[in-house]
């Protein structure tokens, strides 16, 4: 499981994630999604920690809190959905085959 991290700022890097996440047990993995176009970082982050107490620890303490001159919000990541899966299939695949 992880945690995701919204309204973060856009300077805010891996480093920065894993010290103040590292105060409530240890940081498995931080990831901050770029923009494809512009390289931009997209103001939300996931957090990945040793264990779900320690994950529900940075959660209670960090949700609402101010960081970088915003209020961050912390939650539970929700598993990600399969694009593909919607019931729309795959509109290439509609052009491609001319209909």
């Amino acid at each position: 499981m992880s945690i995701y991290v919204g309204n973060l700022s856009y300077e805010v890097t891996e480093a920065d994630m894993t010290a103040v996440f590292a105060e409530y047990g240890s940081v498995k993995r931080v990831q901050l999604p770029t923009d494809r176009e512009t390289g931009r970082l997209r103001g939300f982050g996931f957090v990945e920690m040793g264990t779900e107490t320690e994950e529900q620890a940075a959660i209670d303490a960090l949700d609402g809190a101010e960081w970088m001159g915003r209020d961050l919000k912390v939650n539970k990541a929700k598993p990600r959905e399969d694009r593909n899966s919607s019931g729309g299939g795959n509109r290439r695949d509609s052009f491609s085959r001319g209909y």
